[in-house]
């Protein structure tokens, strides 16, 4: 398997997962979505954010979480960024995610990596944030899908 295959891959469990919880989501009340509205949209920002990295500009700040006020609004961005995702890394080859980038964080500093081991930091981000909606979902009373990887694997998600 070559790099690009599995991180393309990994992408596709990451949007398989992220699919499952907006569902859940979606039987929240608004006053209920409020308490896990900032998560979510601290995702698609993340995503967002690293997306314009890639391209070669440095943000210098997130998207805000009112700029998201509803499971719609999120849903409708994510989706935007999904797909401009996909197509900026489906562009690329093995060779292209082993070369190093260079972007500027929020607090001024300069940092690089090799593109493949930002791709990867963003989906391990991204999994760990949705443990935080799992509890979030739980608190609230919902019994949360499951969306760890192998569970993916056992309901026959293509990896």
């Amino acid at each position: 398997m070559t790099l690009r295959t599995a991180l393309g891959e990994l992408l596709d469990y990451n949007y398989w997962a992220r699919d499952r919880q907006l569902q859940a989501c979606a039987a929240l009340s608004q006053e209920q979505f409020l308490s896990v509205r900032d998560t979510l949209a601290h995702l698609v920002a993340v995503e967002w954010i690293w997306l314009e990295r890639w391209r070669g500009r440095s943000p210098q700040a997130l998207l805000a979480a009112e700029e998201l006020p509803t499971l719609a609004a999120i849903s409708e961005r994510w989706s935007a960024v999904e797909r401009e995702l996909r197509a900026f890394l489906g562009g690329l080859s093995d060779e292209a995610l082993e070369h190093p980038f260079t972007y500027v964080n929020s607090k001024g500093e300069t940092w690089t990596y090799l593109l493949w081991l930002a791709v990867f930091h963003v989906l391990n981000h991204q999994s760990y944030h949705r443990g935080q909606v799992t509890m979030q979902l739980r608190l609230l009373g919902f019994e949360p899908p499951q969306v760890d990887f192998l569970v993916a694997h056992d309901m026959g998600f293509r990896l």
